[in-house]
C-alpha cells in the first residue's frame, strides 16, 4: 500500500481526487473526494450539503466567469448508493441507475471535459451498501481529442483498511498529463477527523480548495460527514 499522505505531499497538482475503501475495523465504507485549481475560476469555489449529498457552489459569486465545469454535485446519494465524480456525470450516473441500468451505461454516453488542451479526465465513482465499490475513468488517448478511452475498475470485496485512490492528473504541467494506471493501493486509517486533517495538510497549499469525507455504516447506513474549504 501506498503512503497516501506522502502521495500527495510528493505531488503538486493531482488535480481532483477520489479514495473509496474499508475502514480498518470493517464497519464502515470510507468515501473521500477533493478538487484543487489553478485558474481563479477553479479556486473560486466552496462544498455545500444539500438533501442527497454535497454541490459545488462560488465563494465570490461575482468573480465566477463559467459555471460549465467548475459547478456540479461531486457526490450524491440513492437508494444505500454514493456516486461520486468530478463533473455533472454524477447526474447522468443516477439518471441511469434509477432507470434500472448500470453505471458503465451511463459513462458510455460521456467522455473526458471538452477544456482543450488539457481534456481532464472525468472520474468517478459508485459505492454500494455492503461497501463494495467501482471506479472508473475516462480520458482522451495521449491529449487526442478524437479518441476517449475508458477504464472500469471494479472492487466486489474490500479489504479492511484499503483504500483505492484515483485523480485527473499523474502531476502538474503545460498541460497536466492524465491519471495513468491503475487506481493506487492506500492505506485507511483514523478517525474521520484526523485522516481528513491529514489528507488535507497534505494538499499544496497554493492549489488546494475543497475535501469531503465521509465514513458510511455498512450496516446501519448511518453517515459521518465531514467539508473543509480553504474559503470559509
Amino acid at each position: 500500500m501506498i503512503d497516501i499522505m506522502g502521495l500527495l505531499r510528493e505531488n503538486p497538482y493531482p488535480g481532483r481526487g477520489i479514495v473509496v475503501g474499508c475502514s480498518g475495523d470493517s464497519r464502515r465504507s470510507v468515501i473521500i473526494y477533493f478538487i484543487m485549481g489553478r485558474s481563479v475560476n477553479s479556486r473560486n469555489r466552496v462544498f455545500i450539503k444539500t438533501g442527497d449529498g454535497i454541490r459545488t457552489a462560488a465563494y465570490e459569486p461575482e468573480k465566477l466567469t463559467d459555471a460549465s465545469l467548475v459547478i456540479y454535485h461531486p457526490v450524491r446519494t440513492f437508494r444505500g448508493l454514493t456516486v461520486v465524480t468530478n463533473g455533472d456525470q454524477t447526474d447522468t450516473i443516477l439518471d441511469f441507475i434509477s432507470a434500472g441500468n448500470d453505471y458503465r451505461d451511463a459513462l458510455l454516453t460521456r467522455e473526458f471535459e471538452p477544456d482543450p488542451p488539457i481534456y481532464t479526465p472525468r472520474i468517478s465513482a459508485v459505492v454500494k451498501a455492503d461497501g463494495s465499490y467501482s471506479l472508473s475513468i475516462l480520458k482522451s488517448a495521449g491529449g487526442n481529442p478524437g479518441c476517449c478511452c475508458r477504464y472500469f475498475f471494479d472492487y466486489s470485496q474490500p479489504t479492511p483498511g484499503l483504500g483505492h485512490f484515483i485523480s485527473t492528473y499523474q502531476t502538474d504541467g503545460a498541460p497536466p498529463p492524465s491519471f495513468e494506471g491503475e487506481p493506487k493501493k492506500i492505506e485507511i486509517s483514523g478517525s474521520i477527523e484526523k485522516f481528513s486533517e491529514m489528507i488535507w495538510n497534505s494538499l499544496n497549499d497554493d492549489f488546494k480548495v475543497s475535501l469531503y469525507m465521509s465514513y458510511i455504516n455498512k450496516k446501519t447506513g448511518e453517515t459521518q460527514e465531514r467539508i473543509i474549504n480553504k474559503y470559509v
